[in-house]
């Protein structure tokens, strides 16, 4: 420790009960809470039990996918659903402190190839300290780490005089709209923090992200006469070269937050899907990928440049130039979002961290992808990322978290918790 405790303080962190943290993580992993599937809201049932046998007041509710579809400021989706459910809970308002947001998304994307596992992707595999599985990392280990921070405050008998909020949300992974569709409720806060893995880090920004189709038409053609067709495939290519000459253009320069990834800002083609005939020359081409969002800009004008990129890569060929390829914004669209500069919040985290680990404050870092930060700070909440894991085994195969590390975000959040909200 690098502060003097209070003593409600050292009693909260006594209170942790570390073995529960990796027997919780383990039982959140078994449910498949793959975006959109009734998994995702089983899971959101689970926690809601938790929240209450942790003292908390609940809010479970289902969403009304209309409604929020039909917001203007819906922030998009691609996985398909028949519902989504909200999970929050409430410590009791003990007088006239802050309000303090711990949040934490409860879908995982899909395992992919099952033969890449070891094991099956929601059997989690203990070796030693660390945790495998689907959503281990990313981030049921963030949601593991509130819930025992909240719990060890109850055990030590703290009296709050502000509030903890907890949003447990749905859909993060594919747009927001379980984060959206909680702030719409009337759900909110003075501050947020989101467990997210940062590997131990502040993360105060993040890029934004937006998915993108491109439809390129060809002309058919039996294959054996494929000179009398036009392949859109084949027209695709100079599509593509201009991608990735925007990619550079757009990353010639980046927010200091930005500056330690070699590309802060990547132009990414996910899927190219052509043709549907061995012998036949394909007449169309759909290529769907994401387009990073710079710190601070209108996604509107990051969607102008790749539509600008793609007419100007039709006007010089000759195919495309009569055959214009078309250019469409289906699925998720995440708007950058950032920690005002110097904001309170940071300090808070990072001395918590400092506090619990003896070492320094945390640095600071922007994320190069999308996340509900950007909701919470767009609703004028002042929001960052912290939580266990590393990024880089998000989403792969070898997806992973440390027990330990669980720990300490845990003690970390309970004293940031503690003095954002303070005692009486």
């Amino acid at each position: 420790m690098t502060a003097q405790l209070s003593g409600v303080e050292a009693s909260a962190l006594a209170a942790i009960d570390e073995c529960a943290i990796g027997q919780n993580l383990v039982e959140l992993l078994a449910v498949p809470s793959v975006t959109g599937t009734a998994a995702e809201s089983e899971l959101q049932h689970v926690l809601a039990r938790q929240l209450g046998r942790a003292g908390m007041d609940v809010d479970l509710w289902q969403m009304d996918l209309d409604e929020l579809r039909g917001h203007p400021d819906f922030p998009g989706g691609e996985a398909p659903r028949t519902e989504a459910w909200g999970v929050v809970g409430g410590t009791q308002h003990g007088g006239d402190g802050p309000t303090l947001i711990l949040q934490g998304h409860a879908d995982v994307v899909p395992p992919g190839d099952l033969k890449q596992w070891e094991g099956d992707p929601f059997r989690p595999r203990i070796v030693g300290d660390v945790v495998h599985g689907r959503g281990a990392c990313d981030m049921k280990a963030g949601i593991v780490a509130i819930i025992a921070a909240l719990e060890a405050i109850r055990r030590a008998g703290a009296r709050l005089r502000g509030q903890v909020s907890t949003h447990f949300v749905v859909s993060e992974e594919d747009g927001g709209l379980g984060a959206f569709g909680t702030l719409q409720r009337g759900h909110t806060g003075d501050a947020c923090i989101i467990t997210e893995p940062t590997s131990g880090a502040l993360m105060t920004a993040n890029a934004g992200a937006l998915t993108f189709r491109i439809e390129v038409p060809g002309r058919a053609a039996h294959g054996s006469t494929r000179y009398v067709g036009t392949s859109a495939i084949d027209a695709y290519l100079p599509i593509h070269h201009a991608l990735a000459r925007l990619e550079a253009r757009r990353n010639t320069s980046a927010d200091p937050l930005m500056s330690e990834y070699p590309i802060p800002y990547p132009l990414s083609v996910g899927t190219v899907q052509a043709g549907d005939w061995a012998s036949s020359v394909p007449d169309l081409l759909v290529a769907e990928g994401r387009l990073g969002v710079q710190l601070g800009e209108d996604p509107a004008k990051a969607r102008a440049e790749l539509e600008e990129c793609v007419a100007e890569a039709c006007a010089g060929d000759p195919w495309l130039s009569a055959h214009p390829a078309v250019v469409t914004w289906p699925g998720g669209q995440f708007a950058s979002g950032r920690l005002a500069p110097g904001h309170p919040l940071a300090a808070l985290v990072g001395d918590a961290h400092a506090d619990v680990t003896g070492g320094p404050r945390p640095a600071e870092r922007g994320a190069p992808y999308g996340s509900d930060l950007r909701l919470y700070s767009g609703a004028d909440i002042p929001t960052l990322q912290y939580g266990p894991g590393d990024v880089r085994h998000a989403h792969s195969p070898q997806e992973q978290v440390s027990v330990k590390e669980i720990v300490t975000v845990t003690r970390a959040l309970v004293l940031a918790t503690l003095r954002s909200v303070g005692t009486r």
